[in-house]
Formats: structure tokens, sequence, C-alpha cells
């Protein structure tokens, strides 16, 4: 039997995605009235968008998690600053690696019903990153799925299943 160089990283994607399973747990989603979420200006969003967003990886990297983080170091800095305004707590949801293939930061979550900018928080060691949020659909209790860059920002194992908490800028 033969095995091609990508079947390594098939093997890693199945085994990563056999832990997506819809009993993952979602709490504390608080749905503030629309008047009271914080908006933010076009400007704002430009802003928060150079760092969160990052081209897909070249089809011949797809071997390793840094051959696919497509971010910046620059970027990587950016992300990872503390929230400069008031944010407004979303809740808190279990999270495992969304598409690989897709750069950037970001999360997609049912915390959320419109996309935006947000953070996420690794309680577990204080470490933050600045994110897109992205609706998910399904039950507020789906869990989440995060983008390798921000998992990598967070200090979390690509295989482990982290209870995170979002927030939105």
């Amino acid at each position: 039997m033969r095995m091609t160089t990508a079947a390594p990283a098939m093997i890693l994607a199945a085994t990563v995605l056999a832990g997506c399973t819809p009993g993952a747990m979602t709490t504390g989603r608080t749905d503030a009235p629309a008047a009271a979420q914080t908006r933010m200006t076009g400007e704002q969003v430009a802003a928060a968008a150079a760092i969160t967003r990052a081209p897909a990886p070249r089809p011949a990297a797809r071997a390793t998690a840094a051959q696919l983080d497509t971010t910046t170091p620059e970027q990587r800095a950016a992300a990872a600053q503390p929230a400069p305004a008031a944010e407004t707590r979303l809740g808190t949801t279990i999270a495992s690696l969304g598409n690989p293939s897709e750069g950037g930061f970001w999360i997609k979550t049912p915390l959320v019903s419109e996309r935006g900018i947000g953070r996420i928080v690794n309680p577990a060691t204080g470490k933050s990153a600045k994110v897109d949020l992205i609706p998910l659909d399904g039950p507020a209790s789906g869990g989440s799925q995060v983008s390798l860059s921000a998992l990598q920002l967070l200090g979390v194992s690509l295989t482990d299943l982290p209870t995170i908490e979002v927030y939105r800028s």
C-alpha cells in the first residue's frame, strides 16, 4: 500500500474534525439589546480587519501548522494586544479547530447572529486574540470553530477542545 504525502495531513484533519460533536457546549449567552451593543465606525472596522484577515495558504504548503499560518508577525502582535475599549461578554464556548486553509484570526460561533469584531480569551492562560466574529448556524450549545492562527495565539494545542470566552468589541 502506498501513502502519499497528503495522508498524514488528512489523518490529522479527520482526527480534529472527529472532536467537533453537536454535544459541545456554549454557555452564558447574553443577548444585550442592539442599542446597548458597542458599534464600531467604518474606520475602526477597517483597522481591525487589517489585523484579523490573512490570505489562504498556498496549496503546496499544506503540511504543518506553521506552513498553514499565513498571518504576519505584525498581525500576531496586534491581535494579542489588550482591548483598547469596553467589550461586551457574549459567553463561553467549547472551541475546536476550524478550517485550517482559511487564513486570519476568526471564530465561527452561535454566540453571534451577525458578523463583527471581537476578542477571544483562553481563561486557562489569560492569552487573548482579536478576531472576526462569524455567525455559525446551530443551537447556542453547539460549540465554535476557531482559526488555526487564533488557537496558536491563545497557546492551545490544535487537537484540544478548550473552553474560551468570547467578547464583542
